[in-house]
């Protein structure tokens, strides 16, 4: 149930804690596996594995989003799109999310609305529901999102897994949110597509669970750029990961954008982060599930590798660097 128009210059000051989460969580059904949603001292969610994944994702504005160069309800899909990645990256399926909310006491409430309505889209859209969580004030607009997954009885895919002879392989866009970051960076608003990637990943869920089910024996969601992540697991394995550029795809759309800002398109998709694509490795030979695309090996080593060399530019992002 939305708000009327003649709320939508009250802040939440005015509103008060109480108000504003019942003015986001009301009129919101949830689905069977949310026992015990809002409204208690914690929400109660089935387990059917018995085991539950978990994990956090901290969103702070002007660090992980702009409201000048996305609208809250943008912010909002996002925030809850790169925590479900984490859990697609263990190869589990999301069951449900619990969301904390800091913000400025002078923050239009209609911010809030349209946060929360993003947050639900993206999570109604692949099943799951916003169960519970909190909120306070704060000096900057920050969300907390904690995402929950099932393992549907399989092992979980891990980062440690990786070993020498195995193929490497990617499932989702790599390099399109840098894109849109560089765009939006020297004030364009369009390529549409390429600053809404920016804008609101599209995590490619499902192929975390067909990875883990076809025998991945390592994964990890691209958050911080390719090479980055893909040091996580060669760290993890105790391995090295060499990359193939031949192998590695240049949509036509990145190649242009690229020109036109005098980029390199292949840096991108080779360092940028927030995509929330999917990259693992599975045993040679084997066929790869549908949607992931070889483009490198695991060798005997350490380190990540780019065609046999060192990189030799920044693999990612950092925080605090």
């Amino acid at each position: 149930m939305g708000p009327d128009s003649s709320q939508d210059a009250q802040t939440v000051s005015e509103l008060g804690e109480f108000g504003l989460i019942h003015r986001v969580t009301s009129g919101r059904a949830q689905s069977s596996g949310t026992l015990l949603g809002p409204g208690d001292d914690a929400a109660v969610l089935a387990a059917p594995d018995g085991r539950v994944v978990t994990t956090t994702d901290l969103l702070v504005q002007n660090v992980h989003f702009r409201l000048d160069w996305s609208t809250p309800h943008q912010a909002g899909r996002k925030a809850i799109a790169v925590n479900l990645s984490d859990i697609a990256a263990m190869g589990a399926v999301p069951t449900g999310l619990l969301v904390g909310l800091g913000c400025p006491p002078d923050l239009p409430t209609s911010v809030v609305d349209e946060l929360a309505a993003g947050m639900w889209e993206e999570a109604r859209g692949v099943g799951v529901d916003i169960a519970g969580g909190d909120m306070v004030t704060a000096t900057a607009l920050t969300i907390s999102v904690t995402a929950l997954g099932d393992l549907q009885g399989r092992l979980p895919v891990i980062r440690s897994g990786a070993s020498p002879g195995e193929v490497v392989a990617v499932a989702g866009r790599l390099g399109w949110a840098a894109a849109g970051w560089a765009v939006l960076g020297r004030g364009f608003r369009s390529p549409v597509a390429v600053v809404g990637a920016h804008r609101v990943p599209e995590p490619p869920y499902a192929a975390g669970p067909q990875a883990a089910a076809a025998g991945a024996t390592s994964m990890v969601d691209v958050s911080d750029g390719l090479l980055a992540d893909l040091d996580h697991i060669a760290e993890a394995s105790g391995v090295g990961i060499d990359v193939r550029t031949d192998l590695l795809e240049i949509p036509q759309r990145l190649a242009e954008v690229a020109s036109a800002l005098g980029k390199d398109a292949r840096h991108w998709v080779l360092t940028g982060g927030e995509d929330q694509a999917l990259v693992a490795t599975f045993s040679a030979g084997q066929p790869l599930p549908e949607g992931w695309t070889a483009i490198g090996s695991v060798i005997e080593g350490q380190g990540v590798t780019v065609d046999g060399a060192d990189y030799g530019q920044e693999q990612g992002w950092q925080h605090w660097r």
